[in-house]
């Protein structure tokens, strides 16, 4: 158990007659960059608010580094940073001052705070926003305090909500970005998140979950690979009904002149494909690879978009 940051236990959740949470097992190791990916409603935000303390479970356990998070609450919440969907700060004071709240909500002093402080602020590029007021941002500038709240007291742990929705496709790079950044310095990162691309880039795994239930996990490579339907298509320069087609390992079906292989690694078939038509002195004119993503995964173990 040491060895990971985070454990999740067969978590359950209720919210009246909404079964949210249906025995939830997560295992997130130290350093890892891992997301928990699915559509709005599916029990991201429930299963992390659990993590952190905000929302009662109705069974099951979490771990931070070995300590259940309910019998050694202050330690693991020493842990963890969260930049949460939704603010809850007073609206009225300025940015740094919240800053320097949260600082001392964890012990830290104003002295040692200050240069935390300014090197989140610049990071993050809040500089000039230092003496605005949180109802005074824009979204993205919300979003960018969220993360630097989080980060105030240099946690072990940073778990980020849904870190670029609605955020503009620059911003979205730039926290990407500094995610990155923070990944490589040895920072454990929790990420919840409906956006593919951010988990094909950033995660080093991810679990996928819809209604409660955990449906797979593993890297976003070997979940495509294993699941996903990646494909080759060789365009012939004469017709198919002129050619005696080999038998090749693949599964394929003919169209006209083209061929449509199922394959799971199209780099890797390409070679054999070409080697066994040329063989029978079949003239190849194009070749086309179609490769899965993690959304054709999703759609595969869910039969629906992640964005519905």
């Amino acid at each position: 158990m040491e060895n990971f940051a985070i454990q999740i236990k067969d978590l359950k959740k209720s919210y009246r007659e909404l079964l949210a949470l249906k025995g939830v097992n997560i295992n997130i190791s130290k350093g890892e960059f891992f997301g928990l990916l699915g559509p709005n409603g599916a029990g991201k935000t429930s299963t992390i608010n659990i993590l952190t303390g905000l929302v009662f479970k109705n069974s099951g356990n979490c771990f931070v580094f070995g300590k259940d998070t309910v019998d050694d609450y202050r330690y693991t919440r020493s842990k963890i940073g969260i930049a949460a969907q939704e603010l809850s700060v007073d609206w009225f004071f300025s940015i740094e001052n919240l800053l320097f709240f949260q600082a001392g909500y964890y012990g830290i002093n104003r002295t040692d705070a200050k240069p935390r402080i300014e090197k989140l602020l610049k990071k993050l590029g809040l500089e000039k926003k230092r003496d605005s007021k949180l109802r005074q941002l824009s979204g993205g500038m919300k979003r960018r305090f969220q993360i630097a709240k989080a980060l105030v007291h240099d946690p072990e742990i940073l778990i980020l909500d849904e870190p670029t929705a609605g955020v503009d496709v620059e911003l979205r790079h730039e926290l990407w970005h500094y995610l990155k950044e923070l990944h490589s310095n040895g920072k454990t990162i929790l990420l919840t998140t409906h956006y593919i691309e951010e988990a094909e880039l950033l995660c080093d795994n991810v679990s996928i979950i819809d209604e409660g239930k955990i449906l797979k996990e593993g890297s976003p490579k070997n979940l495509t690979e294993d699941l996903g339907k990646s494909g080759v298509t060789v365009q012939l320069a004469k017709g198919v009904d002129e050619l005696k087609l080999p038998v090749l390992e693949n599964e394929y079906f003919i169209e006209n002149s083209r061929i449509h292989f199922s394959v799971k690694t199209p780099e890797l078939a390409i070679p054999k494909i070409i080697e066994e038509l040329t063989s029978k002195n079949i003239t190849i004119h194009s070749i086309k690879t179609e490769t899965s993503s993690l959304e054709d995964v999703f759609l595969e173990l869910t039969g629906k978009s992640l964005n519905e």
